[in-house]
């Protein structure tokens, strides 16, 4: 199947500009001039930008064990109408986690044959399990998941000092990446408990210091053995020295942060509103200032949605109690209008968006042939219109709750192209391995 698109902004590797993208058999055979077109290309309409696909990876999809939390079709339906064509899936909230080969072959069946965008897989780093990273790893998963801290599933145990080091090692044999969920419980354990309806003693209840001292923890392994590893949604501002330092000296460390640390600040959380409850917590503007920076300074390297949703009644809208609440952004489908809508009233430009939401998530997850538009790589292409304004409703994740909700964004995806073809919710998408397709 060939498919060209034509835009008067297209946003390529080696920047903007009008452009024909040329495809065939799902891949990017010519970027080529405006006009240098055959009959029947599609041309964008002039308030529309060619953008790739983005590539999503921090997703929690949860099937199986929990897909009355989401699931494959519905998570993947949402991200087709986001304009990402491709997530990679955390290894827990499914039952059974993705810590073995055996799960990994289970996670894989389940989302065969039903997923809108393509799909790779991160594996997980649990104690007792550092035998199984290397299968896993020659499976084709993009790299492993830990916790520092409780997961708050029984299924995902955390990695204590010499069990994190453990992993490390052994990932280091093989050149193997491992992502971190980095807070610390000492810290927690000695900050106030949350409990009630007010975000402030939630907020108090999981101090910047959590985070400060777990990356602290995972960049002193980090060095030690020579890995790679990766910190997940970072929330806390004051931590960026730390990692600033820690590349400097050599170390292989990098990190992302989310949409909703980037949109939202503690002082607007309403009291009792528990959908903004996630871990670690949206702190202060300050704190959302200072990873916007990081961002351009190249400090912070990607922007993920972390996803994570729950059913209704996990979030305790009953009582509107934070410490009881299931901690989790639903916001899939919203990820880049919201980057944008933040982008935009910042001075920062579409190429940037994309650098942060598609190359370098790719990049992360060695999904060699996503996140740009260039010949030999996949045509996932999305008309965007940067200007037109919306108010969230209704999104195609299997749960409605979200903080985004009657939020007015900046910026709609109107078309997505998956390997050339319309990305329309149908079950298009492939199940990638680590490297390419």
């Amino acid at each position: 199947m060939s498919l060209v698109v034509r835009a008067r902004r297209v946003v390529l590797p080696d920047g903007e500009r009008a452009a024909a993208v040329h495809t065939d058999g799902g891949v990017v055979t010519a970027v080529t001039g405006f006009d240098d077109v055959p009959a029947g290309a599609v041309t964008l309409a002039d308030d529309e930008v060619l953008l790739p696909g983005l590539v999503d990876s921090h997703v929690h999809v949860n099937e199986p064990g929990r897909t009355e939390w989401e699931g494959f079709a519905t998570a993947t339906r949402a991200a087709a109408a986001g304009g990402i064509t491709t997530i990679v899936d955390m290894p827990l909230n499914s039952v059974p986690a993705t810590t073995t080969l055996e799960a990994l072959r289970a996670k894989r069946a389940v989302a065969a044959g039903q997923v809108a965008v393509d799909v790779a897989f991160w594996g997980g780093a649990v104690p007792g399990n550092a035998g199984e990273l290397r299968g896993m790893h020659e499976a084709g998963v993009v790299g492993f998941k830990c916790f520092l801290l409780d997961s708050g599933v029984p299924e995902f145990p955390p990695l204590d000092d010499a069990g994190l080091r453990a992993a490390l090692a052994e990932l280091a044999a093989f050149d193997g990446l491992l992502i971190a969920h980095a807070e610390d419980a000492t810290v927690i354990d000695a900050a106030p408990e949350p409990a009630g309806a007010s975000y402030a003693a939630f907020l108090a209840s999981r101090p910047p210091a959590a985070e400060e001292t777990a990356i602290g923890r995972l960049v002193a392994a980090t060095r030690d053995t020579g890995a790679r590893s990766h910190v997940v949604h970072l929330a806390d501002g004051d931590a960026l020295p730390l990692l600033r330092a820690a590349r400097a000296s050599g170390v292989r460390v990098t990190a992302e942060t989310c949409p909703h640390y980037l949109t939202f600040a503690a002082e607007d959380v309403p009291d009792g509103d528990t959908a903004y409850k996630c871990c670690p917590p949206i702190r202060e503007a300050a704190h959302r200032e200072a990873l916007w920076a990081a961002l351009t300074a190249g400090d912070v390297d990607l922007v993920v949605s972390d996803h994570s949703p729950c059913t209704p009644e996990l979030k305790r809208p009953d009582v509107g109690d934070f410490g009881l609440a299931w901690g989790g952004i639903a916001g899939l489908q919203v990820t880049l209008p919201a980057v944008w809508t933040g982008a935009r009233a910042r001075g920062i430009g579409l190429a940037e968006v994309v650098r942060w939401t598609a190359a370098a998530p790719a990049r992360l997850a060695g999904l060699r042939d996503k996140g740009v538009i260039a010949v030999g790589k996949d045509a996932d292409l999305v008309a965007f219109a940067p200007d037109e304004r919306f108010t969230v409703g209704r999104l195609e994740h299997r749960n409605p709750g979200t903080p985004y909700a009657g939020r007015e964004l900046t910026g709609v995806v109107r078309r997505t192209w998956l390997r050339g073809r319309e990305a329309d919710g149908s079950p298009l998408g492939r199940l990638l391995r680590r490297g390419g397709r």
